[in-house]
């Protein structure tokens, strides 16, 4: 894991280096492959550890606005996961989502930073029920706060990012399970047509 952690800083310093021309703009699109862990954390089942990776796009819907620092541009994104590992005291459930919901604000870049806000939300599908006793099929809310390195032709992003899992009165049983991961992530933003 260490080493892992080591990579990242040393890849994302890399972008930070380069020349940010690549940039969240209205009428752009993003495509990002990321990958987040993390824990269970109070408010839902405990001793649970969930790793997932997935593929983001989105579309930059807005020039920028707002006041002050809050001026950014909306995205609405899209995200697959073909992977969720949920690491449970009674077994180990692979699954599988899709986050048709994606709404994201991307403040005003500064410098090679780009700041965003992210909610989202979507279901996932297990091979085993998530929490233990409960369900196969979840919703999955979710809000990140985060920021992409701009580089000169990719970017990196780095984001704390809160997941609700839980079957939304599915099942009999629905204690849910909240995790905060740390996700990183690396893509790119492309311009519209001109």
């Amino acid at each position: 894991m260490t080493r892992l952690i080591r990579l990242v800083i040393f890849f994302g310093l890399m972008s930070f280096i380069a020349t940010a021309q690549v940039r969240p703009e209205e009428g752009g699109h993003e495509f990002q492959v990321w990958t987040g862990g993390g824990h269970s954390v109070a408010g839902g089942t405990k001793e649970t550890g969930v790793w997932n990776v997935g593929v983001r796009y989105g579309w930059i819907l807005s020039a920028p606005h707002g006041p002050g620092f809050l001026k950014g541009r909306f995205e609405y994104a899209v995200d697959a996961v073909p992977a969720y590992l949920i690491f449970q005291p009674a077994n180990t459930a692979y699954g599988v989502g899709f986050n048709p919901l994606g709404l994201k604000w991307n403040f005003e870049r500064r410098g090679r930073l780009s700041p965003y806000l992210h909610l989202g939300g979507g279901v996932m599908f297990s091979n085993h029920n998530v929490p233990t006793y409960t369900n196969k099929v979840n919703f999955t809310p979710s809000a990140a706060l985060g920021t992409h390195i701009l580089g000169e032709k990719y970017n990196w992003s780095l984001e704390l990012w809160y997941l609700h899992i839980s079957n939304a009165g599915l099942g009999m049983l629905n204690p849910g399970l909240n995790t905060v991961q740390v996700r990183v992530g690396v893509g790119r933003f492309w311009r519209g047509k001109e």
